[in-house]
């Protein structure tokens, strides 16, 4: 059965060197006090209209060998992928989670004022989004580890679908499964996902010794 998630945006880190990274500057490049001071605007900007949520689902997992290449199969619920990356990151697991993660449709909003307004601004935006989505996943994450680790599983780094060689198309299979309307997320025929500043991945688990 379907798991949902609704941290409170004050557990979400404003990681400002996290929206910096996504915007295009290392360690070793800091932004200059122009950048630095809108990048701090936009972070506190973006945290007004935030509204994380996310849905999971843990299946057991079987791992088979394709008949004609040998490819390996990875089977769960009534879903079959054949992939030589996810066997890579899945190939000792018995269980795979998989999830849908969302920072919701207003942050879409404000990098589509932006855009319209003030363009510069709106590239920041757009970095300051992936910077929340990465805080909320890493937030869902960590709970779905924990929740595995009393069960006595460890789990593998999470994966997405549009990776290696598992292709867009996979999403389909995780807005089959899982109930993301009901967190407010859609998948366009493009495969994009609406609102964009979403997420899905595999989290494998095995039973540790």
């Amino acid at each position: 059965m379907a798991e949902f998630f609704f941290p409170d945006k004050n557990q979400i880190e404003e990681n400002f060197s996290e929206a910096a990274r996504y915007l295009g500057y290392r360690r070793s490049s800091v932004p200059d006090s122009v950048v630095t001071e809108l990048l701090e605007e936009s972070i506190k900007e973006m945290h007004e209209v935030i509204s994380p949520a996310a849905v999971y689902e843990d299946f057991p997992l079987v791992i088979k060998k394709n008949a004609e290449d040998e490819k390996p199969v990875f089977c769960f619920g009534d879903v079959e992928i054949a992939s030589s990356s996810l066997y890579d990151n899945l190939k000792d697991c018995s269980h795979v989670t998989i999830f849908a993660a969302t920072v919701g449709p207003k942050v879409d909003a404000l990098i589509r004022k932006y855009q319209l307004i003030a363009p510069a601004k709106a590239s920041v935006m757009q970095a300051c989004g992936a910077m929340y989505i990465e805080q909320v996943v890493n937030l869902l994450n960590d709970s779905i580890k924990a929740r595995k680790d009393k069960d006595g599983f460890t789990c593998r780094p999470r994966y997405s679908p549009g990776y290696g060689d598992v292709p867009l198309q996979v999403q389909k299979h995780f807005f089959r499964l899982l109930p993301c309307q009901r967190i407010g997320l859609t998948l366009m025929d493009s495969l994009i996902m609406a609102p964009e500043k979403s997420v899905t991945a595999f989290v494998g688990s095995y039973k540790r010794a």
